[in-house]
């Protein structure tokens, strides 16, 4: 589903007015566009399958390295991500950090950042937005275990509220094996750097 520009156009619009603002005088009168133009960015994950890009696996034990089998998980850090909260539609930014215990397939590591791409560009809570990402990946290949931690900073606590600048919200969402925190310690040491 495509976002409706027209009518975000109308609507930001509206709250110019709302809010005692003219809309037509110079520095706003091309605001409300700027504002559709941003949103169907901000929110063209909606309606958009997250797994897609975990369509295209490969085998593990007939793929390109058939005699190397991983012992561990393979781990993918530092995945800049935006989103918007669905609470005050302030966004809120950081890094995902992604594990999996491979079974028989993996997948290119490009295809990790682009889940993480989808799922946030929709309005979100990071605590769900967690979730659905260790959702879509175990969901989608054949893992034995999953975790993914979020790190961000949200605006709706650094601008407004108790404005805390330096604030940042650290989520966890595990799956399979990395359920149980103590087999998931070592790698979430190893994935926000802290080994």
């Amino acid at each position: 589903m495509a976002v409706d520009r027209e009518r975000v156009a109308a609507v930001v619009r509206d709250l110019l007015e709302a809010i005692g603002e003219d809309p037509e005088r110079p520095g706003l009168k091309q605001t409300p566009q700027r504002v559709a133009e941003a949103y169907a960015e901000f929110f063209s994950g909606v309606g958009e399958d997250a797994g897609a890009p975990l369509e295209r696996t490969i085998s593990v034990s007939r793929g390109p390295a058939p005699g190397t089998l991983p012992s561990g998980a393979v781990m993918l850090r530092d995945i800049r991500f935006r989103s918007m909260c669905e609470h005050h539609l302030l966004p809120f930014a950081g890094y995902a950090h992604i594990a999996y215990l491979p079974g028989e397939q993996v997948v290119g590591l490009g295809a990790l950042p682009r889940v993480v791409d989808i799922l946030a560009a929709r309005p979100q809570v990071q605590e769900r937005l967690g979730e659905q990402i260790a959702d879509t990946i175990a969901g989608s290949i054949d893992t034995r275990g999953v975790l993914v931690v979020l790190d961000a900073s949200h605006q709706c606590v650094t601008m407004r509220g108790g404005r805390q600048p330096d604030a940042s919200t650290v989520t966890i969402a595990a799956r399979g094996e990395l359920s149980e925190p103590a087999a998931r310690a070592e790698i979430v040491a190893l994935l926000t750097g802290h080994a």
